[in-house]
């Protein structure tokens, strides 16, 4: 028993608060959370991992955790009486890592965080842009390329708009899981009532109810404009990461700092927002898989559906602070 797998899975979506979660989590004294998050170990059943030829790709795979020994020495620190949970965001996407879930913990909990497809996307965009990874300057655009990025073999965190398709891989996820054992949250209600979230999470999981003092935001960085720093810096960061797809990620990420460092220079704080032109352009291909998802949970996404400013974990937060009291 002191070698099981997990009991409980953060298993989705990106850019959707799961790591504030999962370090909330991590606070409580009958939850242990493995160190490492993000192992994927679920993505790969027991072979390496496919070999993503995104940029930046070559080091995210030399940090999956694929070995079946090494995943459970990620849970050997946690208590008899603990239970016991880890966070890869791309489990809710992976169609295989689904089904292997299912067959190793078929009783196991899932908890799933959505986000708007579109903000989700934007901010998965942005998050690759600001690291001088992501070539193309206007999401858009690089939506528009996404069939071409996946057939050239560039990994799910490349995927902004498939990412977003809840309906579909929550339809395949209840083919495995009864629907007693998923919990469905939304980004917004992390942001705007953390406690009451957690405190349905803590319920679910059937422990007792902890006071967290804060769930921690996500990381702001500042916003990187097209421009010359950018198309100077950003192809020489694409560049290291391919020569130096060889080394040690944590040598890449030293080198590569000061270079990042570079481009992050004179940034501006906040992220422009997404036109009502370039929402209504990434959210038409959503609405058939929004009406799915509405009709697998009998509850309304309609919100998604209409154009709003959106904003990150931390603007929003912030926005909601602020508000007057009354």
């Amino acid at each position: 028993m002191s070698r099981r797998p997990p009991d409980f899975f953060l298993v989705g979506a990106p850019k959707a608060g799961t790591s504030a979660l999962h370090a909330a989590l991590a606070q409580h004294p009958s939850l242990f959370l493995s160190r490492v998050k993000e192992p994927k170990y679920y993505m790969c059943g027991d072979s390496p991992p496919p070999s993503y030829k995104g940029p930046g790709d070559a080091h995210s795979n030399q940090e999956w955790v694929w070995q079946r020994q090494r995943y459970l020495d990620l849970f050997d620190a946690a208590g008899e009486d603990q239970l016991r949970g880890e966070s890869t965001p791309f489990y809710l996407y992976n169609r295989d890592a689904r089904r292997r879930i299912a067959a190793d913990r078929p009783d196991a909990k899932l908890i799933a965080v959505l986000r708007d497809p579109v903000d989700r996307a934007y901010s998965n965009w942005m998050h690759l842009w600001m690291d001088g990874l992501e070539p193309r300057a206007d999401i858009v655009e690089a939506v528009r390329r996404e069939p071409e990025r996946i057939d050239n073999g560039w990994a799910p965190f490349w995927h902004y708009q498939a990412m977003g398709m809840y309906g579909r891989q929550l339809k395949d996820l209840y083919d495995h899981f009864p629907r007693e054992q998923v919990l469905l949250l939304r980004y917004r209600e992390l942001v705007d009532a953390p406690d009451q979230v957690l405190n349905r999470v803590f319920d679910f999981l059937g422990v007792e109810t902890e006071e967290i003092a804060q769930i921690p935001s996500d990381n702001s960085r500042p916003f990187v404009k097209d421009g010359v720093r950018a198309r100077t810096v950003g192809p020489v960061i694409r560049a290291g990461a391919a020569v130096g797809q060889f080394l040690p990620p944590q040598v890449w990420r030293t080198v590569s700092k000061p270079l990042i460092n570079q481009l992050h220079k004179g940034g501006e704080e906040g992220r422009p927002r997404l036109t009502p032109e370039q929402r209504t352009i990434l959210l038409q291909p959503h609405l058939e898989d929004i009406a799915l998802l509405e009709e697998l949970t009998g509850e309304s996404f309609e919100q998604w559906r209409s154009y709003r400013d959106g904003g990150s974990f931390s603007s929003r937060r912030n926005e909601r602070l602020n508000q007057p009291a009354t």
